[in-house]
């Protein structure tokens, strides 16, 4: 028999919990009362305020034994709801403020009364909010329908961010994204309904001493995986990623794909090692593995083949996406039980490191986009002497995003492989490996592009506001640098981890996936190269030109297969599968 759930009583600085949420909201509500002229003004003193309080709630944690809880009503529950932050809440709280302030003042010169219609200024600092206010609700509370109604606001914030302008197009973007995420919204409402029938309650911490094997807690963990997975744009359930960053503003997909996608993926985590841990099994474990693996896989071929910068950035995030969910098998043994908590920090700071890269490269892509008029990869020529900073914060995006020492990736990586060798599974090593040489290719494919030089002077059509570029350099600057930062207070990262951040053989592991990813580059990109008119380029080409046509056959099979795949119909066929497989994996493991 399972030991009762210790009583919770709110926390000296369990308060801030509480703030976390309301500051954003009454941000919203503020703005709304002083109309769209002073939109601006309220967000622009709100965003302070939530990074002083996220990084107010980093400062506390550890002087209160590793969690702040705040009893809303002074109940507890069954009775009450209560909010509670641990490690992996406030390193997300702090990586959300920072994002989000950063967002912010890159988003200051485009969405103002002045230059764009009224309404999208004003919608888009609303949405901001909304969605800061959704992710913090998201990070600290402790009971799985209040993540319910925190996700569906996340997803009622988020959706309209991808149609700012208006257009036909994004506007069909916009409603593809909300229909599948109802769909997920469904799956996991029903996985919670089965829950709360089964044990009276929705609390996480009592239903980890409450939850057992039985075939009712794994078909809702089965349904509710799945909903998130949907939400979270797993492949093959991606149908809605790639249109809704192809036409949002590059400050909304900085949010969408840093973010938003997140707020599923931390309730995944939740679910699985905090409600039910070790309950789903091994074997979906792996699954989740497998579809991980996919997803670098066909994200990374197809971003390849991309010929515009958006639609590759929103490609490599379908991959990166695909990186959080290795560590699933690598934290369960043979048995199906919970038995290593450093590779959930692995996953974790992966997504850390992913928030803060992805959001400089948009940010950066949308500077580009802005002085350039298009962001088609061959028409990038000369971009790096005419927009230095915006090229430099992409550049340091990507190498953080590469997993170079010292970025979080790295980090990220080291841990998660320590893991393979640890359970043996060598397999998911390989997936690592590769991944890494993936987002090497198309990092190196779009500098190559950049740091050709041009035939004529490139005449910029926008401007080129400098606190644009600041600010999506610092996000990169961040993102390279987390590796350095100490994590032991909030993730279980051994300390040895980061002292072979600069081992004897960093630069072998450089050189692996630099080399690897700019063969991929050449052998799985279809447009022409800048040097592909040089006589080394042509005698490069003799010798690999049969393996190439292969590889771009292959590439033109994988983009033909994705095109099918965000088909409603096969979209559909996806959901049920993964749902069935999953709840077949989970019953036959237990």
């Amino acid at each position: 028999m399972l030991p009762p759930a210790p009583a919770l009583v709110t926390t000296a600085g369990g308060f801030l919990l509480v703030l976390s949420i309301v500051v954003p909201v009454a941000g919203v509500l503020l703005a709304f009362a002083l109309g769209q002229r002073y939109v601006r003004q309220v967000a622009s003193t709100v965003v302070p305020v939530g990074l002083a309080i996220a990084l107010a709630v980093l400062v506390l944690l550890p002087r209160s034994d590793g969690h702040l809880v705040y009893l809303l009503g002074a109940w507890p529950p069954p009775l009450g709801v209560a909010l509670r932050a641990d490690g992996l809440s406030a390193v997300m709280l702090a990586t959300t403020a920072v994002v989000i302030c950063a967002v912010a003042v890159f988003a200051a010169t485009d969405f103002r009364p002045q230059s764009v219609e009224a309404r999208a200024p004003f919608a888009f600092w609303i949405l901001l909010l909304a969605i800061w206010g959704a992710l913090n609700t998201i990070f600290v509370a402790e009971d799985l329908f209040t993540l319910y109604v925190a996700l569906e606001l996340l997803t009622f914030a988020a959706v309209p961010l991808v149609s700012l302008d208006g257009r036909a197009e994004t506007l069909r973007a916009a409603l593809r994204y909300l229909l599948f995420a109802l769909l997920g919204s469904v799956l996991y409402l029903m996985g919670t309904a089965l829950l709360y029938g089964l044990y009276g309650t929705l609390d996480i911490e009592l239903l980890s001493h409450r939850v057992s094997a039985d075939s009712g807690v794994l078909i809702a963990a089965a349904l509710m995986t799945t909903g998130l997975l949907a939400k979270t744009a797993l492949f093959p359930l991606h149908l809605w990623l790639p249109p809704a960053h192809a036409g949002a503003p590059a400050a909304a997909s900085a949010i969408l794909s840093a973010l938003v996608v997140k707020g599923s993926f931390f309730i995944l985590v939740r679910l699985w090692f905090d409600v039910m841990p070790g309950l789903p099994g091994l074997a979906a474990a792996q699954l989740l593995a497998a579809l991980g693996t996919g997803a670098i896989v066909f994200g990374s071929v197809v971003a390849l083949r991309q010929e515009r910068l958006k639609l590759l950035i929103a490609y490599s995030t379908l991959a990166q996406i695909g990186y959080l969910f290795l560590m699933f098998p690598l934290a369960f043994g043979a048995s199906g039980k919970l038995e290593s908590d450093q590779a959930l920090a692995g996953g974790l700071l992966q997504a850390v490191s992913h928030a803060t890269a992805k959001a400089a490269m948009f940010m950066a892509v949308g500077s580009i986009y802005t002085g350039l008029g298009h962001d088609r990869i061959t028409g990038l020529r000369g971009v790096a002497r005419a927009l230095p900073l915006s090229v430099l914060a992409f550049a340091i995006g990507g190498i953080a995003l590469m997993g170079v020492q010292p970025s979080g990736a790295s980090l990220a990586k080291e841990l998660l492989l320590q893991d393979t060798a640890r359970t043996g599974q060598w397999w998911w090593a390989v997936v690592l490996q590769a991944g890494g040489m993936f987002t090497t290719a198309y990092v190196v494919l779009v500098l190559s592009h950049a740091l050709a030089p041009s035939d004529q002077p490139i005449a910029l059509v926008g401007p080129a506001p400098l606190s644009r570029d600041l600010a999506a350099l610092a996000l990169a600057l961040c993102s390279l640098f987390l590796g350095l930062l100490p994590w032991d207070s909030y993730l279980p990262v051994p300390y040895d981890a980061t002292s072979k951040l600069f081992g004897i053989d960093a630069l072998s592991k450089l050189l692996l996936p630099v080399l690897g990813g700019a063969a991929l580059a050449i052998l799985l990109s279809p447009w022409p190269h800048p040097l592909g008119s040089s006589a080394a380029w042509k005698a490069l080409m003799r010798v690999v030109g049969p393996l190439r046509r292969g590889c771009l056959r292959f590439g033109s099979l994988v983009e033909r297969s994705d095109e099918v795949l965000r088909q409603w119909s096969a979209a559909g066929i996806s959901l049920l599968l993964v749902s069935l497989l999953l709840a077949a994996s989970m019953l036959a493991a237990n």
